[in-house]
């Protein structure tokens, strides 16, 4: 099925460069809504186990889904310069 796609974008002129940027800017989305999906799960899963430390595994939560969702964006990004040069 991989293989009919790519024949297809190299049929329509669509390099391979611009087909792998589409991909990886898939990819980059993917992991990171996973990323922030387990973020978030342990961190209810932790404050479950100790309600009185709520407030520090918040500030915790809050910084790693940052960090996690600014790689992603660094990574869509690098995507689509690739896709449009």
């Amino acid at each position: 099925m991989l293989s009919a796609i790519l024949l297809q974008a190299a049929a329509a002129s669509m390099s391979l460069a611009k087909l792998g940027g589409t991909i990886g800017a898939g990819l980059a989305v993917i992991g990171a809504g996973i990323g922030i999906g387990k973020i978030g799960g342990s961190a209810m899963e932790a404050i479950g186990r100790q309600p009185s430390a709520i407030g520090d595994i918040r500030t915790s939560m809050l910084i790693m889904a940052a960090l996690v969702e600014g790689t992603a964006l660094f990574g869509i990004v690098v995507c689509f310069l690739v896709l449009f040069q």
